[in-house]
């Protein structure tokens, strides 16, 4: 009896947490899902024919900035960008271009910006800069450090540009789409909530903040080095940062694991290593791990 009765007692406890991340959290996620089904069916098109009219006007190196922009505004994956890039790349679009275009779509996207919203004012805007800037920051050094040289190699995904979003019937085209973002985002998004809950019954407030908010440069590290293995879905690592942010986590902490999750997401990494070669993945995962550091330092240090 003693058993089943800390069994029940401990249950309740979780369902206490979880509904409250829930309630919290689930209008952000279900408008997230809802934007970028709209973008992806009315909106992808344009942002394409807008990136792709960029190399005709020949911006030089401002043309990195909105190529930065447009690839926070796409809603596409990392294995949906690919394949794009990979058309771009064949018409002759500048590598820096490219790059600033990759990284701003790998970090953000019209979704994962309404899931940040949850996190407060200055996670946001903190999160929307970085990922710009760090956009920005991959145009740059492919333009000075690879001028002349090829970065990528996009040969294996060449002319696989397929549309799912094919169905005659818009409305219909909608719902498959926001049913696929359902099925993607959902279940990590339960299981970010299942994790914080868990996080906020077992684990203490001192541990949370002596790891990721007391000692900056240990708690910078730890973060950036977590958000690898931790990052599966962009919506489910909300409740996580969250719960850590409540518990003592600093705002630089936040955005090291908001900036190295994404880049170095585990999913994404066998496909950049196919368009990087051994030689430039390592300099990605370099380049991605430093700036999240930099980035978690400098706002830490204000």
């Amino acid at each position: 009896m003693a058993i089943l009765e800390t069994l029940t007692r401990e249950l309740i406890y979780f369902w206490y947490f979880f509904s409250v991340q829930a309630e919290q959290i689930a209008p952000y996620w279900v408008f997230g899902m809802v934007l970028g089904s709209v973008i992806s069916i009315f909106g992808k098109e344009k942002l394409l024919l807008l990136f792709s009219a960029m190399q005709e006007k020949k911006w030089g190196v401002l043309g990195i900035i909105p190529a930065s922009l447009i690839g926070i505004a796409s809603p596409l994956c990392l294995y949906g960008t690919i394949p794009i890039a990979a058309s771009f790349a064949d018409k002759g679009m500048q590598e820096d271009l490219l790059a600033a275009f990759m990284m701003s779509s790998i970090l953000l996207n019209p979704q994962l910006i309404f899931y940040s919203a949850a996190l407060g004012n200055a996670a946001l805007i903190i999160r929307l800069t970085s990922c710009f800037l760090c956009g920005i920051s991959a145009g740059l050094l492919v333009r000075y450090f690879f001028a002349g040289r090829n970065y990528f190699n996009f040969s294996q995904f060449s002319g696989s540009t397929t549309n799912r979003d094919t169905d005659a019937n818009v409305f219909l085209r909608f719902i498959k789409n926001l049913w696929r973002n359902i099925k993607v985002t959902g279940p990590a998004f339960l299981l970010g909530i299942s994790l914080s809950a868990l996080f906020q019954r077992y684990v203490p407030d001192y541990a949370v903040a002596s790891l990721f908010g007391r000692h900056r440069a240990f708690g910078l590290l730890m973060a950036a080095s977590v958000g690898v293995p931790l990052y599966v879905c962009g919506g489910g690592t909300i409740p996580l940062l969250i719960s850590w942010i409540d518990r003592g986590m600093s705002l630089g902490s936040a955005s090291a694991f908001m900036i190295s999750g994404p880049a170095m997401k585990i999913t994404n990494l066998g496909a950049l290593k196919i368009i990087l070669g051994l030689k430039h993945f390592v300099l990605y995962i370099i380049f991605a791990l430093c700036f999240a550091l930099l980035t978690g330092f400098l706002i830490d240090f204000w």
